[in-house]
């Protein structure tokens, strides 16, 4: 939808109201509604404005301290919120409304160096300046339940009843009783142009996953977080609620969020390699950048206390890095075929931020070209049980720490960039260290 086709819609009665949203360091969506007529005036040129503590909140909305970006002892101001109307679209699970993602500017109107689309622009601009493109998409998993979100909060999220029986991995019978739903997510997503590729049950019991439709980097990051917020929405309306929780259960599978990727120059992907070789030089120096550089980066792909949890072994998460054709206990899995031939990393959890994500991915890729490193061979066997293998992060705390040491890091991303995200990592491994578990209270509270 461009301005002109709103505005006609916005006479004709059909939109009434739009969003103006953001992505947080969390990937949430933040914002604001507007009446129509309003945004058209005013907002679409001249953009609107919001609280810079919206980058220093923890998940439950409190400000945090020690943040360079946006504190107390400033005043917590404003930083504005720029429409790229590029993204604008109508939202068609709410009722005459359509949705605006912004950029964050500082007043000089600058981009807010720590804030998550402008750590993603700052890669594509590197690219930019090489002629280069990227090409991406993200596959995401996430349980639904039979309960609403008031309800599961309301039990403290104890005794969830998965909308399966049993693991549905490639089922057709059992997800049909959730099909209302996922049709429901198909066409509207679709609609609300996020296309969708295709949906399937997944390993765990109530586990779905939705495959989108390749893009480049940053469009198909708006359409990611649109997504999770879209679905979780139209799951509400349904009487339902999902989880994109990285390990929701001990005994489930986590969620992932596999990102493929490929890069291309004139029209032309540089991965494929000559006939019976697996991919040119420019792959395999693009491959051995992820695989050197992914452990230090990690934080960008396990952003939560939570995500830890889903690297086990044999967990369909991988624990260490290597890079294998078809081998799903890998790092790095090389998937397609021709133009398709491409990336597929499977370290993400459902709740990484995709802008971070992307931009760790093109930042180790691109270390691995610029320093000519090479992948090695492919690996075969079972890399869970390899201790040759470099192996990720175990812990939030100790992702925090590889991050800010990391040379690449500060050099691809910006020493502001590094210090606000382990920051923020940090203050959340205090408040797990600070919590009163269930675990704790089964354990001790009458054995002790």
């Amino acid at each position: 939808m461009n301005l002109k086709q709103l505005t006609q819609q916005v006479r004709v009665g059909k939109i009434d109201t739009v969003i103006v949203a953001l992505a947080d360091p969390f990937g949430r969506l933040v914002g604001k509604r507007f009446r129509a007529d309003l945004f058209l005036d005013s907002v679409a040129k001249h953009g609107t404005h919001g609280c810079n503590y919206l980058l220093t909140v923890n998940l439950d909305m409190d400000p945090l301290d020690g943040f360079k970006v946006a504190n107390w002892a400033a005043g917590f101001g404003d930083f504005a919120f720029q429409p790229d109307l590029t993204t604008l679209r109508v939202i068609p699970w709410q009722a005459a409304t359509a949705l605006v993602i912004c950029d964050h500017l500082r007043h000089d109107g600058s981009l807010v160096a720590e804030s998550p689309r402008s750590v993603l622009r700052r890669q594509l601009e590197l690219l930019k300046k090489q002629g280069l493109t990227c090409y991406c998409a993200s596959e995401l998993e996430f349980y639904l339940f039979n309960q609403t979100y008031h309800s599961a909060f309301a039990c403290g999220y104890r005794d969830l009843q998965p909308s399966s029986d049993y693991r549905i991995d490639y089922h057709l019978m059992q997800p049909t009783r959730d099909e209302p739903l996922m049709r429901a997510i198909r066409n509207g997503m679709t609609a609300a142009r996020v296309p969708v590729e295709s949906s399937k049950g997944e390993w765990s019991r109530g586990q779905h996953e939705i495959s989108f439709v390749y893009d480049e980097p940053l469009a198909m990051a708006d359409m990611h977080v649109l997504f999770k917020q879209g679905v979780k929405e139209i799951a509400e309306q349904h009487g339902k609620a999902v989880s994109f929780m990285a390990k929701y259960a001990p005994g489930e599978a986590g969620n992932s969020c596999h990102i493929h990727m490929s890069l291309w120059k004139g029209g032309r992907s540089l991965f494929p390699g000559a006939k019976g070789s697996v991919g040119s030089k420019y792959f395999r120096q693009f491959l051995g950048g992820l695989i050197k550089y992914s452990p230090e980066l990690c934080l960008f792909f396990g952003p939560t206390i939570n995500s830890y949890k889903r690297y086990q072994a044999g967990s369909w998460a991988p624990t260490r890095m290597a890079w294998a054709v078809d081998n799903r206990t890998v790092g790095y899995r090389v998937v397609g075929h021709g133009p398709a031939f491409r990336i597929e990393n499977r370290m993400p959890g459902a709740d990484a931020n995709p802008y971070l994500a992307f931009a760790a991915m093109l930042a180790a890729g691109m270390a691995g070209v610029k320093e000519r490193l090479d992948c090695g061979d492919e690996y075969l066997g079972n890399a869970y049980v390899d201790p040759k293998l470099a192996r990720l992060p175990g812990s939030l705390r100790e992702a925090a720490d590889l991050f800010e040491k990391s040379k690449l890091a500060r050099t691809a991303l910006g020493d502001a960039v590094v210090e606000f995200y382990v920051h923020h990592a940090r203050l959340e491994v205090e408040a797990f260290n600070n919590a009163v578990t269930d675990w704790e209270k089964r354990r001790y509270f009458e054995q002790i």
